[in-house]
C-alpha cells in the first residue's frame, strides 16, 4: 500500500488540514502509530494518543476540534470509524488481490473454464468440469472438486475443500480449512441396533458476497441443496447440517451447530456455541444470546433469545436473577418457616 494523503482524503469522501502530499504505506493503532501510518480517532477516550502519536495522517469525524497541537495531518470525515473500515477494506483487496499467476506444482482437471486473472497456488487441485470466475484466489493446498463453479473475485483460503457439485458466489471469501460440501449426517438406524449411511446427494450452494470461517464445516443436501445466502457471515468452527438455508446477511459466531433442514431468516445474529435443532424455522431479525439451545421455531420477526433452553431475553434475565438469589430466598424461607413454627 503507497498512497498520498490526498489520495486517500479523495477516496474516503474527506478534507485534509496539513500536509497532504505525505506518503502513506501503512495502517496503525493511534497510540502505536510510526511515520508512513496512518490512523483514526473516534473514541474519545484515544484523544490523548492524538497529540503524541507518530502517525503521518489521522482519520477523524467533521465534529472534532483538536484541544492541542497535532503533528499528523488530519483528514476530516462524516464518520472516522467507517471511514478507516473502507480504508482497510482497500488495503485487504490490495493483499488479497496482488497475487496473479500459477505457481507449480498444481493441478487443473479436463473440461474447465478458468476466467483470466487467476492465481493457482502450489499444490492446488481443481477437478474436471469446473467453471471459475474472473480473479479468483486459489491459494496452495485448497481442493476444488468436480463441477464446482466458483463466482469471480472470491478467495479459497490455503487448505480450504470445496467438493463436488458446489457453486461458490461472486466476492467470497473461504478461509483456511473451512470445508464445503462434506457429506451430511445421515444415518439410518436398522432392526439389528446397527445404522445405515444415507447417501447424500445434494450440495451447497453459497450465494454472492458470503464469507465462511476457517474450520467450518457445511455439509451438502441428502437432495436439493443446503444454502447459505447473500451477505452471510460465518465465523471460525461452525458446523452447518445438511439441508440448512441461512438468510441473507445473517451473522453466525464460532462454536454454532445448526442441525438438519433447520432455516434461518435473513439478519439474524447468532452468538457463540449456540446450538439448534433440526427441522426448525427462524424468523428474520432473531437474535440469540450465547450458549442458547434452541429446540422451538421463532415465528415472531426480531425476537431476542437466550439460555437453555432458550426463551425470552427479558424472561431469561429475569430467571437467572432470581436463580442467582435462590441461597438467600431459601434462608428467608427457613427463617419464617422457623418463625411461624413458634
Amino acid at each position: 500500500m503507497k498512497f498520498t494523503v490526498k489520495q486517500i482524503a479523495t477516496l474516503l469522501g474527506g478534507e485534509v488540514a496539513g500536509n497532504d502530499t505525505l506518503a502513506i504505506t501503512g495502517l496503525a493503532k493511534i497510540e502505536e502509530g510510526k511515520p508512513g501510518d496512518i490512523s483514526f480517532l473516534s473514541n474519545l477516550k484515544y484523544e490523548p494518543f492524538l497529540y503524541t502519536t507518530q502517525a503521518s495522517a489521522v482519520i477523524v469525524d467533521r465534529s472534532f476540534q483538536p484541544k492541542k497541537p497535532v503533528l499528523s495531518s488530519l483528514i476530516f470525515v462524516e464518520n472516522s470509524y467507517s471511514a478507516f473500515t473502507q480504508l482497510l477494506e482497500e488495503y485487504y483487496k490490495q493483499l488479497s488481490f496482488a497475487k496473479a499467476g500459477v505457481e507449480q506444482p498444481s493441478y487443473v482437471g479436463e473440461g474447465c473454464q478458468i476466467g483470466d486473472q487467476i492465481y493457482r497456488g502450489a499444490f492446488s487441485y481443481i477437478g474436471q468440469n469446473c467453471r471459475i470466475g474472473r480473479n479468483v484466489k486459489i491459494h496452495p493446498h485448497a481442493y476444488v472438486g468436480n463441477n464446482v463453479c466458483i463466482g469471480d473475485n472470491t478467495i479459497i483460503h490455503p487448505g480450504a475443500r470445496i467438493l463436488d457439485d458446489c457453486v461458490i458466489g461472486k466476492s467470497c471469501v473461504i478461509h483456511p480449512n473451512a470445508v464445503i460440501g462434506s457429506e451430511g449426517f445421515g444415518f439410518a438406524p436398522q432392526p439389528d441396533g446397527t445404522y445405515k449411511t444415507i447417501p447424500q446427494l445434494g450440495n451447497v450452494i453459497l450465494e454472492d458476497f458470503v464469507n465462511v470461517g476457517s474450520n467450518t464445516t457445511i455439509d451438502c443436501a441428502t437432495m436439493g441443496s443446503t444454502i447459505i445466502r447473500k451477505g452471510a457471515k460465518l465465523d471460525n468452527l461452525i458446523q452447518i447440517g445438511h439441508n440448512v438455508d441461512i438468510g441473507e446477511n445473517t451473522v453466525i459466531a464460532a462454536q454454532t451447530g445448526i442441525s438438519g433442514s433447520t432455516k434461518l431468516g435473513q439478519n439474524c445474529v447468532i452468538a457463540g456455541q449456540v446450538g439448534f435443532a433440526g427441522h426448525l424455522t427462524i424468523a428474520n431479525g432473531t437474535k440469540v444470546g450465547a450458549q442458547s439451545g434452541v429446540g422451538k421455531n421463532v415465528y415472531e420477526e426480531g425476537t431476542s433469545l437466550n439460555s437453555s433452553p432458550a426463551f425470552g431475553l427479558k424472561e431469561s434475565m429475569r430467571s437467572l436473577a432470581i436463580f442467582r438469589k435462590l441461597p438467600a430466598l431459601e434462608q428467608r424461607l427457613t427463617n419464617l418457616e422457623k418463625k411461624n413454627a413458634k
